[in-house]
């Protein structure tokens, strides 16, 4: 038997036999092309179409976050930009494999080299390629296989298009050996609510056709297991079969206290689906889906519209909502679109909007009207924010516009240093842990080189959240957990102990993190965050964190 190690997505086991992801196709040839330019542009344009409206339909079939990734592929394709550097090439004399494969790559370097939002669509690039080159070669694109049986799926990473829609009566678990707990892989796993194992570098050396365990909660994929492992992960899995069928009850810990789960959400439409799942309420609404697809901003009307289907499926329901976060990382022609060098660290989040605080006035108006003529408990609160200054700007203006409880997202180092300053402003506070482990690790989130660096246990990011926690508890004030962090179960444990009064999650995350709470009072909590923040890194402190779940006793023991 043999242990590999990786990050866990939620607390799910499964077993069975390893399928690996088929490599991606052989390079084309450079040779001249037998056809005309013009015969090969006409390939190309209908190759591009089919590629194009194949990842819309999968996209529409996925819905949800998926919809949303598969459909800016779909856009991608059709690049004018890809498709003005596909033509240079064919005019050469190149073949439509050739030209598509050259063009692509030479655009997936430059968005790679520009990092940041742009620089993650940079591997959706060879994703898309490939898919077009399939089709110019009319053989399948390479894709996630197909066995005949159920399976273990192993991958260098998965493409969203194949992540979107895996048959879920097939892929028992995912195994990836890129990737981390942000990424696309994933979330879309943790969304579909895929037992996987991502980041395991060992997974490489898997075997077609030989028997794993997957085991989500420890982060572990066991190799050559006996009979008696496979049936305590059986009966693991049944137990979390059935724990999942049990009733609905609120978030809470073993001695009682309140801790609200909340959902994450993107757009109106997954409101329903999130009450189903026995979210509380609503921790993160993003508002960007109204703003990023439009050459203009939405108008007061429009957002007063959707906002008020939002808060009516929560009625009596505390609702927050996150005011637009965009910016040079996610250029809006009407807000910045201008080049920086480094856009994580340019004009975005509440610096854009108070650039161009019309923008910030008419959604807060929208709001405000969305409010009045529903029922939820609507709390609104500023991305990005970095100065106790700013912290009282938005929340001034927030109440001018009658909006009765203003906070700010914290995701900055400097916010979560003087969160005790900050609080004295603002109604709550709600931490983005993607976006703080991400400045205070000074690692791009979406840089698949800098991965393992983007991990939320980290005790210098603990250590923020702590001081978050500290100040929110001096203060009265509520601090909320809405970043990719609330859906560890065991994490959320952790976070709860340095002082989180709620977590915001992906809903299909929102069982696991109650079943973890319910094992642990706030002693515990509290105890097992003082292990993980003893550890010096972030495996040491996943680690620490496990053993001192335990109880005291037999984490003594384990200790020593």
């Amino acid at each position: 038997m043999t242990e590999l190690r990786g990050v866990g997505i939620g607390l799910g086991v499964a077993q069975g036999p390893v399928a690996r992801m088929a490599e991606p196709s052989p390079a084309p040839s450079d040779a001249p092309s037998a056809l005309s330019a013009d015969e090969e542009t006409a390939r190309v344009t209908e190759a591009v179409a089919a590629v194009a409206r194949e990842l819309e339909k999968r996209g529409a079939l996925a819905g949800g976050a998926a919809k949303d990734v598969l459909e800016a592929q779909a856009m991608m394709a059709e690049d004018p930009s890809l498709e003005a550097e596909v033509a240079t090439r064919l005019s050469s004399g190149k073949t439509a494999e050739w030209a598509v494969f050259d063009a692509f790559a030479s655009f997936r370097d430059m968005l790679s080299a520009m990092g940041g939002y742009l620089g993650e669509r940079a591997a959706d690039l060879d994703d898309v390629a490939q898919r077009v080159i399939a089709h110019l070669r009319g053989v399948p694109a390479p894709g996630v296989p197909d066995p005949g049986h159920p399976f273990i799926l192993v991958a260098k990473d998965l493409a969203p298009a194949d992540t979107a829609l895996l048959d879920l009566d097939k892929v028992l678990a995912l195994i990836t050996t890129e990737g981390g707990p942000t990424s696309h892989t994933a979330i879309l796993a943790r969304e579909k609510s895929i037992v996987a194992v991502v980041g395991v570098q060992g997974a490489k050396d898997l075997v077609e056709g030989e028997t794993v365990i997957v085991d989500a909660a420890g982060g572990v994929v066991t190799t050559e297991p006996s009979d008696a492992d496979l049936a305590r992960a059986q009966n693991r899995a049944d137990a979390r079969a059935s724990a999942a069928s049990a009733p609905i009850t609120p978030g809470a810990l073993a001695d009682g206290t309140a801790v609200p789960l909340l959902a994450n959400l993107g757009s109106p439409k997954g409101a329903a689906e999130a009450v189903e799942l026995g979210a509380e309420g609503v921790g993160l609404f993003r508002t960007e889906f109204l703003f990023l697809s439009s050459s203009s901003a939405p108008t007061v009307e429009q957002q007063r519209e959707s906002y008020s289907a939002l808060l009516a499926a929560f009625p009596g329901k505390k609702v927050v909502v996150r005011v637009l976060d965009a910016g040079a990382d996610k250029p809006l022609p009407f807000l910045n679109d201008a080049h920086e060098e480094n856009p994580a660290l340019g004009l975005r989040g509440i610096r854009a909007l108070r650039a161009s605080e019309d923008i910030l006035r008419e959604q807060l108006t929208a709001l405000a009207q969305a409010d009045a003529a529903t029922s939820a408990d609507l709390w609104v609160m500023a991305p990005m924010v970095a100065t106790v200054e700013e912290t009282e700007y938005f929340v001034a203006l927030a109440k001018d516009y009658g909006i009765k409880t203003a906070g700010v997202m914290v995701e900055v180092p400097s916010s979560a240093l003087l969160a005790d300053r900050v609080l004295a402003h603002a109604d709550f506070a709600s931490i983005g842990t993607n976006d703080l482990t991400q400045y205070t690790m000074a690692a791009d989130r979406l840089l698949g080189s800098v991965a393992a660096f983007q991990d939320p246990w980290h005790p210098a990011v603990l250590r923020l959240i702590r001081e978050v926690g500290d100040a929110g508890a001096m203060h009265g004030r509520p601090v909320g957990i809405c970043g990719e962090a609330a859906a560890d179960p065991l994490l959320a444990v952790v976070l709860v102990g340095l002082g989180a009064t709620s977590l915001s999650m992906a809903p299909t995350a929102i069982a696991d993190v109650r079943a973890s709470l319910l094992e642990h009072t706030t002693q515990d909590a509290r105890r097992i965050a003082e292990a993980a923040l003893g550890a010096n890194d972030a495996t040491s402190a996943r680690d620490a964190a496990r053993v001192a779940s335990r109880t005291p006793e037999a984490a003594h023991a384990a200790a020593n």
